[in-house]
């Protein structure tokens, strides 16, 4: 699936379940994860979304382990199937295995 594709299904699936899915730039700070997601209650994840198959350039895997490390809940999403259990895990913690680690990635 495209990027832009699957951009628009996480942003229907957001606003369906009440919260704002920001488009997220940071001036000076490249490879930040694309969206911001944010639910009632302080219930907040990054996103970085990926055409299904491609895999997210070193700068990005660095901005999301820098976000991971400090508490961020950091989501790749690569498929739509995965939308409705991010979303979940944002709300409720049930399904922390979905979240960026970054282990993998020492040399970051």
């Amino acid at each position: 699936m495209l990027e832009k594709e699957l951009e628009a299904k996480l942003r229907d699936a957001v606003k369906q379940q009440g919260g704002r899915a920001y488009k997220f730039t940071s001036p000076g700070n490249t490879g930040v994860p694309d969206r911001l997601v944010v639910f009632p209650e302080n219930k907040i994840g990054f996103i970085e979304l990926k055409q299904t198959g491609k895999k997210p350039t070193k700068n990005q895997m660095l901005q999301m382990t820098r976000l991971a490390v400090m508490g961020c809940k950091v989501y790749l999403l690569d498929r739509s199937e995965d939308i409705k259990f991010i979303l979940e895990d944002i709300q409720t913690d049930l399904w922390p295995d979905y979240r960026w680690r970054g282990r993998e990635y020492d040399d970051l």
